[in-house]
């Protein structure tokens, strides 16, 4: 079946960026899509520019037929992650693609080089495009189940003749007979749980959103939306046949669950025929989550391993560290607020304003944001605002989500990686800090909250700048569940946009007429920096055959 997707450059996936810690990354991107268009760069922190971060409350738009270069540093960090359009509903259409930051040659890995490399990008799929998930919000139908699983942009292989039709195009990996290859998988789907497995074959656990783990053997993991993970996987098999790399749908019903399996095939060299038999058994029950929340809760940070700097991960001691900010988000089930549907955190629904904060900030535009949002839930009528988190500069802020709603929510935080100390059910009290983990939680930027339970984090808020926290499922994320924190450095008030910045909103009169229009050339639009790396990135639809 033909679907309209966006892609990159005419590729879908997008292509990647594979870079080293510190470099200076430039990216010029033109947006040939019929409306307004940002990305972002999921996980990658910006230290100290905000404004490169790709979000309404960061960034002006890149209207249509305009293109616009990012340029930042890739500072301190090492590891998988991914990017795409934030722009509402437009990643349920594609626009995303990998981010690999490499270590420096002088630091080294906490295992062998592998032989090889590999990107995988594994999500939920609706045949009505993003303009049409949009419009249903809108009119306040929630989106209900997805119509299949990709696997790098492609439908399921046929492994079964009653449920999967001929014809469908698949992805195929080729690899080599005893090599090691490090599989980097990223769920950038719009709001379903995948379990990921590959037939036959162990997943060794080594890194997540840029830390590296304590590595373990799983059969399978359960991958949360908006989630990069990266396994080291040897092929150790006899090559009998081929094998099913798989990611099916978690905690959904019976009788979607066979339509939302994802099925590409891990191809040897020295293959003697197609893959057989059936697909590796996904956990026992579809249902229960305490087997993710356990599998969860096994996944820890490597404390002697250096990541992007020599030191160990570990020496940074966050359970040391005295709190100073408490914050108990709390959501539900979307609901009307003034005959609209909405999701919200602490029964507000956040709104973005036409004038982006950063600008707001920068400027002294009274009136475009309070600095008042609620540290816990109020138990009042909801209501729709532009209500941010006033953080405190190098402050250590404990963030609890709980999930009071019915599925699986993953949550966000750009400009950090915060340290995941504890998940479990019911609600949380002050006493739920006695299981929390003060040593080896790992640090990263998006975490899974289960229905009825909560996820306890701690960050240290040591990057200046205003930062969106949100749910990384698309549609409660577009019914307004996600928030801003607020970060000043009371030293240091230099903070300035870029040359190139656009402007909007109350600011819209400082906007140059026609700078921005498709203007590109082989010359750096930007300065020349130490290591310094550009790609050219064209936005644009196109009808590719899916499923």
């Amino acid at each position: 079946m033909a679907h309209q997707v966006i892609g990159i450059n005419g590729q879908f996936p997008g292509p990647p960026l594979n870079v080293t810690t510190n470099w200076n990354v430039v990216v010029n991107v033109r947006n040939a899509l019929d409306e307004p268009l940002l990305l972002t760069w999921n996980g990658v922190q910006q230290r100290k520019t905000a404004w490169q971060d790709g979000v309404l409350g960061t960034n002006c738009a890149i209207p249509a037929g305009w293109n616009w270069t990012y340029a930042f540093q890739v500072k301190d960090q090492v590891g998988s992650f991914f990017y795409f359009p934030s722009t509402p509903l437009h990643r349920a259409a594609g626009g995303y693609g990998g981010i690999t930051i490499n270590n420096r040659d002088v630091i080294p890995i906490p295992f062998g080089f592998p032989d090889g490399d590999i990107t995988l990008f594994i999500g939920d799929w609706y045949n009505r495009g993003h303009k049409e998930l949009r419009r249903a919000l809108d009119g306040g139908t929630l989106l209900g189940a997805p119509d299949g699983v990709l696997i790098n942009g492609l439908g399921p292989y046929q492994y079964n003749t009653s449920l999967v039709p001929p014809g469908i195009v698949y992805e195929r990996i080729n690899v080599e007979p005893g090599k090691t290859y490090r599989f980097r998988v990223h769920n950038v789907g719009v709001s379903t749980s995948l379990n990921f497995r590959i037939q036959k074959h162990n997943l060794l656990l080594v890194e997540t959103e840029g830390s590296y783990t304590s590595q373990q053997n799983y059969t399978n993991l359960d991958i949360h939306v908006g989630q990069s993970y990266s396994f080291l996987v040897t092929m150790d098999q006899n090559a009998s046949t081929d094998y099913y790399v798989v990611a099916s749908a978690r905690f959904v019903g019976a009788a979607v669950v066979d339509k939302l399996t994802g099925v590409a095939i891990l191809h040897y060299s020295n293959s003697q025929g197609p893959a057989s038999g059936p697909l590796p058994d996904p956990p026992n029950d579809q249902y229960d989550t305490s087997f993710s929340i356990n599998q969860a809760r096994s996944i820890r940070w490597n404390v002697t391993a250096g990541g992007a700097r020599p030191n160990p991960q570990g020496s940074f001691h966050y359970g040391d560290i005295t709190v100073t900010d408490v914050y108990l988000l709390q959501s539900r089930l979307p609901e009307l607020i003034d005959g609209k549907l909405c999701s919200t955190l602490n029964e507000i629904s956040y709104i973005a304003p036409s004038t982006p904060l950063v600008l707001a900030q920068l400027f002294n535009v009274p009136g475009v944001y309070k600095l008042d949002f609620p540290n816990h839930p109020m138990n009042r009528l909801p209501k729709v605002d532009t209500s941010i988190i006033n953080g405190t500069y190098k402050g250590f802020m404990e963030i609890i989500f709980q999930n009071n709603a019915t599925s699986v929510q993953s949550y966000h935080l750009d400009g950090y990686a915060f340290f995941v100390v504890g998940m479990d059910y019911g609600l949380w009290t002050e006493n739920s800090r006695g299981i929390y983990n003060k040593w080896d939680g790992v640090a990263r930027s998006t975490i899974q909250v289960f229905p009825g339970a909560w996820t306890a984090v701690l960050v240290f808020l040591d990057n200046a700048g205003i930062w969106n926290l949100r749910v990384q499922n698309l549609d409660t994320w577009y019914l307004g569940q996600e928030v801003y924190i607020n970060v000043v450095n009371p030293e240091d008030n230099s903070s300035t946009l870029p040359d190139n910045a656009i402007f909007c909103g109350a600011l819209s009169s400082l906007q140059k007429e026609q700078s921005h229009r498709f203007v590109y050339s082989e010359a750096s639009p930007v300065a020349p920096w130490r290591n310094m790396v550009s790609f050219l990135f064209l936005l644009a639809s196109f009808t590719t055959w899916l499923q």
